[in-house]
């Protein structure tokens, strides 16, 4: 289903004028804090008016100003997951999940109670009172709410913003899960790039009100000098990868890329299951020649692609390995003394241990995440 935001509005000194067209299945809103994330998902929800603009999900107008329509947010049947899960605290677990299945028109309800608590992992919390549930058990009953009211939209503003990493940890497989096993397509804003990375199948990225870049993720992360100063370091490549088999005598595991193959630690997943992988810039080293005697064992042929503009000691190239673009921060003196050009052929070279196996999963769009 396809969603189009166009709008323009003024909150005090922020001037938002944002469009982006997204069919992706987790559209997120990335970007620093000020920069309009927040402002956009309450219009896409119905809390905001603006000033001018259209919002329009499938074939249905929720907002258009030219024709003077406004649908009100209790109509637009979206459902909206909060920072903090803003549970009823007289209610039991059960008695929250039924609460926005109520207002819903039983022909319209999709929605399957015994499948929701299945994918969310709470079926032992029904009787439960939200005091006696820890933060990441409360967002997962948070966002069993949301999807029981049979929502045509999902909303998540910054849901795991509240949760210390270990929390995190335990409700990412779960998002993952929903991203993969619901038709309901997800708006998830967040200015981590490790969430947008491993859970987004597109990514609008916003700055100062306005939409910087829209597109797949792979594309957009990739644009280091469109990331926030506090996040740049993270940036890199984004590749969907599949495994080809497993080495039980060093304990890896085999990825098949356009490139060639990549090992990385053993990963309990099937041969053929999907999984993607964020590599850093900063990981990547470049070499002219294949290198020999070398403890890295991820060695990809690539082209140089392009050379992005010079940032004090540092430059980022973007290269081509055979279709998957990696992307690797390097010092200036490096790209003189190896006489970097455009076109030149390179090799890329990423040592395994630089995957962190914390941010493995698989479905859709799995990830595991470069340390």
């Amino acid at each position: 289903m396809t969603l189009l935001v166009d709008v323009r509005h003024r909150l005090g000194a922020l001037e938002l004028e944002a469009r982006f067209e997204s069919a992706g299945h987790l559209t997120a809103l990335f970007g620093p804090s000020g920069s309009g994330k927040t402002s956009l998902i309450n219009i896409i929800a119905g809390l905001i008016r603006p000033e001018a603009g259209r919002v329009v999900i499938g074939d249905r107008a929720l907002v258009d100003t030219a024709a003077g329509k406004f649908v009100p947010a209790h109509k637009r049947r979206l459902g909206f997951v909060f920072q903090d899960a803003r549970l009823f605290p007289h209610l039991t677990v059960k008695s929250n999940l039924l609460y926005g299945r109520w207002f819903t028109p039983r022909s319209e309800r999709y929605a399957d109670f015994d499948r929701v608590i299945d994918m969310l992992g709470i079926g032992h919390l029904l009787a439960r009172r939200p005091a006696l549930l820890s933060g990441g058990e409360k967002q997962r009953v948070a966002i069993g709410r949301a999807l029981l009211a049979s929502p045509k939209l999902l909303l998540m503003d910054e849901p795991l913003a509240s949760l210390d990493d270990a929390r995190k940890a335990e409700i990412m497989p779960y998002l993952e899960r929903l991203r993969d096993e619901t038709r309901v397509p997800i708006v998830y804003v967040s200015h981590s790039i490790a969430e947008v990375s491993r859970l987004a199948t597109d990514i609008v990225m916003m700055s100062n009100g306005k939409v910087a870049a829209a597109g797949p993720t792979a594309e957009i992360m990739q644009r280091l000098d469109l990331l926030p100063p506090e996040e740049v370091g993270e940036g890199g490549a984004v590749l969907d990868l599949k495994v080809l088999r497993h080495d039980e005598e060093f304990g890896m595991t085999v990825l098949g890329a356009a490139a060639g193959e990549m090992r990385v630690p053993r990963l309990s997943l099937d041969v053929g299951a999907t999984v993607r992988i964020r590599i850093r810039a900063r990981d990547v080293m470049i070499a002219t020649e294949r290198p020999q005697g070398l403890s890295a064992l991820n060695v990809l042929p690539g082209r140089i692609a392009d050379i992005g503009a010079v940032n004090g000691t540092q430059v980022d190239l973007r290269l081509d390995c055979r279709g998957d673009m990696l992307v690797s921060r390097i010092t200036r003196q490096s790209l003189k003394t190896l006489d970097l050009a455009v076109g030149r052929d390179v090799f890329a070279v990423i040592k395994t241990v630089a995957f962190d196996r914390a941010n493995l999963s698989r479905g859709t769009a799995p990830v595991l995440t470069s340390d």
